[in-house]
């Protein structure tokens, strides 16, 4: 009704109806597109409540209704199967309209007896006073696929499934309700593109379609049936070629076809169906025989195109039954797709073919391997993990061979599936298999083992891998053998802090002429942009990050475009840039939930967010369930910063010695691999829970540790985190005013680095230990008890500036939308700011929520239980459980969870 809203033809319509003149309105449109759907929307109009209404459709055997003076509103249905009687009556009433009289008739143009006339010839004679538009329905556009997609699965349907169902229905509307349909009772909790694959063809479509098909003489037929075989438009020359047509016997087929509506001008000279899936509809009642003699006819006619399209000339040789020239076409297929970059359509192609048992070792040799790198490239497929490690376990494969797949396999398994142990031991055998007699595929084996992100292994042990994989690529003539040593010693160099990181990463081939050089250069940019934004290097990193996923896009590599879109969620999690975030880690950890290493980010990003939010039981779900990766199969900054994340949780549900656990377990790991940038996210958290857990002597180690690993080291977020471990420790050792002044220095480097969470922690951090030292020297009770794992440092130790600053946090948590950090500070802040002069007697709240009310209820709604709240706003749990009692009947929330949407 949206189009029908915008009509030019709606306000003479709407006219007629209040008695000012008469209006002819001509609904055209195909079958499907809503043509009865437009007449009862019109009859809904607020104009028709006072006029005579009447729906009739033609052919239904029904008596034609009365005619006569006034508003009326005549809508009519299916008239190009009115019958003749029907038909002169509709031409009485249209050429002597009375005033008031608005008729709308809708029918199916391709279906008319006579083109162009609705009501057959001879045409009309509409009278001079009777306004007459004409309304074309079209089909919907990808947009609105999309909301009728999401209506029906909600937020199911992956972006491919819709651009799938809007291409295979012709953005029909009643064959994607048809689809939906079938939707609706098959897919689980994603609806992807091969679910709409899998739907089938809807039998309202397959029953009209054969219908019309079979209403054609048995000699036309065929040309039908080789549109169908084609399975898109063609020109008038190819597809009577694939029938088997002479010209003159073949031309006049296809205007019985297009006369019929079994065929359609779908654009200007190309034939064909205008709802795609039509044509397997047809082409599943072809006879065999015949469908075969087709299929290769076809083969034949696209391999005079050029370019040839290789993957269609493979598609129809393989339905003939051509098995030799087919597996040609599909190696030729998959070599043009590649070049191109379309690294998904080869795999999809190959994985197919590799998939049928028959085809011979030989073509599995050639093919495997093309397989196996545009895998490696592209997103993953379980199928293709699946065609390979079978593949690597055939006797009859070349060892030479054999170490090639397992290369690529290897880099899956390790990349996109999170098997790590697995995808090591297929590396280390690829070295063993691959030896000298392939030293440019040795190297990338070598390469791969020297990624450091992995948690096995030392950092000296990737540097020996990295320099024995370098030194035979410079033996060797690869250019893209270079490469890869090129992008792995960049982004190495990055996480080590190398001088001469900057330098490496510059020199990377973007322009490299071979595609694989190009390839490994946008892998390289990726990674070293990550590199450096783990180091807090956040300009380079962001600069890096958009070339990389520039080139990324450009050649196809779609895996490294989506490991760089994860680290693009942490770099705006530094920044605080946190509206919407949440939304888009959701998104993209369901866009990647089959691949769990890039997911990763978005997993822990979401989780920090969660926690900030005071929802911690999400916070725990999204760090270490619901798809999270595994520890050991996490790369190590991110697994450090998990941890890290989860330590602060435990230290604010007052379990010191699971957080010192997990804490040790962590710092061990980085220690283990001895990149001590990479704990700049764990060590404030580590150290605290260590100490609180009554070790500070360890917790002294530990700091120490630090700062000896980072010595000479470019690491401005690692440097921050030096400064506010010390203030962790320093407070947790009573020494306020040195805590003080060194969760100044940690906010000052925060402040540099535009890090405002971090910087208002440690502010906060500041201005609590001030506040205690100011307590300790008065004698006044400690009335600022800490309230968790968080802080921060003011600008100043005296008592009026550690308020301020206490409340520019407060600010700075609410804007952020950080909850829980804001009730605590909050909190800190009520204890020690000048009372407020009022009245006597308490304050009349009458039904609003008080402050404190206010907070408890937040918390509440975030999923925090009474004891938690306790801990965060330093109460005890009755006074909680009474501030919830309270504001659930002040607000009439039915729940805690409703709290936070009926809070005044």
């Amino acid at each position: 009704m949206a189009a029908v809203r915008r009509s030019p033809w709606l306000t003479p319509l709407r006219r007629a109806l209040g008695g000012n003149g008469s209006v002819l309105v001509l609904v055209e449109g195909s079958a499907g597109l809503g043509k009865t759907r437009a007449l009862h929307g019109l009859s809904g109009l607020p104009e028709a409540a006072e006029a005579r209404r009447t729906l009739w459709r033609c052919g239904a055997a029904q008596e034609p209704p009365e005619t006569g003076g006034g508003p009326a509103l005549l809508l009519v249905d299916d008239a190009h199967r009115a019958t003749p009687q029907e038909r002169e009556w509709l031409r009485e009433v249209l050429e002597r309209p009375w005033e008031g009289l608005a008729a709308v008739v809708a029918y199916r143009p391709e279906e008319l007896g006579t083109a162009g006339l609705p009501l057959g010839a001879p045409a009309v004679s509409y009278p001079p006073g009777l306004a007459v538009f004409r309304h074309r329905l079209r089909a919907w556009g990808v947009d609105r696929v999309r909301r009728a997609a999401s209506e029906v699965l909600g937020e199911q349907a992956t972006h491919e499934a819709v651009t799938r169902l809007h291409a295979c229905s012709g953005g029909v509307p009643q064959v994607v309700a048809d689809l939906l349909g079938a939707l609706t009772a098959g897919t689980g909790s994603r609806c992807t593109a091969a679910d709409i694959d899998a739907a089938g063809v809807p039998v309202r479509l397959a029953e009209l379609v054969l219908s019309r098909t079979d209403a054609l003489t048995a000699a036309d037929r065929p040309v039908v049936w080789a549109a169908a075989v084609l399975g898109e438009p063609a020109g008038r020359d190819e597809l009577l070629s694939v029938a088997g047509m002479d010209g003159a016997r073949g031309r006049a087929a296809l205007l019985e076809a297009l006369a019929g509506a079994a065929l359609s001008e779908v654009s200007q000279g190309r034939y064909g169906f205008s709802v795609p899936l039509a044509a397997t509809a047809v082409r599943e009642r072809v006879p065999g025989p015949v469908r075969e003699e087709l299929h290769g006819r076809a083969a034949r006619v696209l391999a005079r195109r050029r370019p040839v399209p290789w993957a269609e000339v493979a598609r129809h040789r393989g339905a003939a039954g051509r098995r030799k020239s087919w597996l040609k076409a599909v190696e030729k297929a998959a070599l043009a797709a590649v070049e191109a970059g379309h690294h998904q359509e080869a795999i999809g192609l190959l994985e197919r073919t590799l998939a049928v048992p028959e085809v011979p070792a030989r073509y599995r040799a050639r093919l495997a391997p093309l397989l196996a790198r545009s895998a490696v490239i592209g997103l993953r497929s379980d199928q293709t993990v699946e065609v390979l490690t079978q593949a690597v376990r055939d006797p009859g494969l070349p060892v030479d061979v054999r170490g090639q797949l397992r290369l690529d396999l290897g880099l899956m398994l390790a990349n996109q599936v999170g098997d790590l142990a697995a995808g090591m031991r297929e590396l280390e055998a690829a070295v063993e298999e691959l030896g000298e007699v392939r030293p440019a595929l040795t190297s990338r084996a070598m390469v791969a083992l020297a990624m450091p992100e992995w948690p096995t292994g030392t950092l000296a042990g990737h540097r020996e891998w990295l320099r024995r994989a370098a030194g035979l690529a410079r033996a060797g003539d690869s250019e893209v053998a270079r490469a890869a040593v090129a992008a792995n010693h960049a982004s190495l160099a990055v996480a080590c802090g190398d001088p001469q990181a900057r330098e490496l990463v510059a020199a990377l081939p973007v322009d490299g002429p071979p595609a694989g050089c190009r390839e490994h250069a946008a892998r390289g940019l990726c990674n070293a942009a990550d590199a450096a934004l783990w180091r807090g290097s956040y300009r380079w990193g962001e600069e890096l990050m958009s070339a990389g996923l520039d080139l990324a896009a450009r050649i196809g590599a779609s895996y490294t475009e989506q490991t760089a879109q994860g680290t693009r969620l942490l770099l705006d999690w530094w920044a605080g840039r946190w509206t919407g975030l949440g939304e888009r880690c959701e998104r993209f950890v369901a866009d990647t939930a089959d691949m769990p290493v890039v997911a990763a980010d978005a997993h822990l990003v979401r989780g920090m967010l969660a926690f900030v939010q005071g929802d911690w039981t999400q916070a725990v779900h999204w760090l270490t369930a619901l798809g999270a990766p595994a520890p050991e199969c996490t790369r190590m900054p991110l697994a450090a910063a998990t941890a890290g994340t989860l330590i602060r949780l435990a230290l604010v549900r007052d379990d010191p010695q699971a957080a010192a656990e997990q804490a040790r377990t962590a710092w061990a790991a980085v220690a283990e691999k001895g990149i001590w940038a990479w704990a700049a996210e764990l060590a404030p958290w580590a150290v605290e829970a260590v100490a609180r857990a009554g070790d500070a002597a360890a917790a002294r180690r530990m700091t120490a540790e630090f700062v000896r690993g980072l010595a000479g080291q470019d690491a401005p977020s690692a440097r921050a985190a030096v400064a506010w471990s010390r203030a962790a420790l320093e407070e947790c050792e009573g020494r306020h005013p040195e805590a003080a002044g060194s969760y100044r220095q940690a906010a000052a480097a925060y402040r540099e680095l535009s890090r405002p969470y971090a910087r208002a922690l440690t502010t906060e951090g500041a201005a609590r230990c001030s506040l205690l030292d100011g307590a300790e020297h008065s004698g006044a009770p400690d009335e600022a008890a800490r309230g968790g794992a968080d802080g921060t440092a003011g600008e100043d130790g005296g008592r009026a500036h550690a308020v301020a600053s206490l409340r520019r946090c407060v600010e700075q948590y609410t804007e952020l939308g950080a909850v829980y950090d804001a009730a605590r500070a909050r909190t800190l802040l009520r204890s020690h700011q000048p009372p407020e002069v009022r009245r006597p007697g308490r304050p009349a709240f009458d039904d609003r929520l008080s402050p404190r009310e206010r907070e408890v209820a937040e918390l509440a709604a975030r999923g925090l239980m009474n004891r938690e709240i306790a801990v965060v706003l330093h109460l005890s749990p009755r006074t909680v459980e009474q501030h919830v009692a309270r504001a659930l009947r002040k607000t009439g929330a039915l729940s805690r969870r409703d709290l936070l949407r009926t809070s005044p």
